[in-house]
């Protein structure tokens, strides 16, 4: 195992200049499938309740509020809470550090794709 690792290492597998120009790296926030889908949704929609998320996901309460609080920690997405009548709401925004984090994303899974694709 230790010397394929050396043979890796000492001969790098060739990538586009496409790739060369991307960072290794993919946001790991956002290339979750949930998160992904979350900011993704997002993108499209001016808001959406916690929900209507919970519906297009087709997601559980827990699992929907975990990831949307990582979104938020990581300032991707806002969250308004509110009433309407006597219900309590819950209401999600992609922010512009969100957008911008997902068209680098996109950016990047391009590259990926075209990179791929010229092999």
């Amino acid at each position: 195992m230790a010397k394929q690792n050396a043979l890796a290492e000492a001969h790098p597998a060739p990538r586009s200049r496409a790739a060369e120009n991307r960072p290794l790296d993919l946001d790991r926030l956002i290339h979750e499938r949930m998160r992904l889908g979350i900011v993704s949704a997002l993108a499209v929609n001016d808001s959406l309740t916690f929900n209507d998320l919970k519906k297009l996901m087709k997601t559980t309460d827990g699992n929907l509020s975990v990831h949307a609080r990582k979104l938020e920690e990581a300032r991707y997405i806002t969250c308004t809470k509110y009433f309407q009548g006597r219900l309590p709401k819950t209401e999600y925004r992609l922010t512009p550090a969100g957008r911008k984090a997902l068209e680098k994303y996109l950016d990047h899974m391009e590259a990926l794709i075209h990179a791929t694709r010229e092999r």
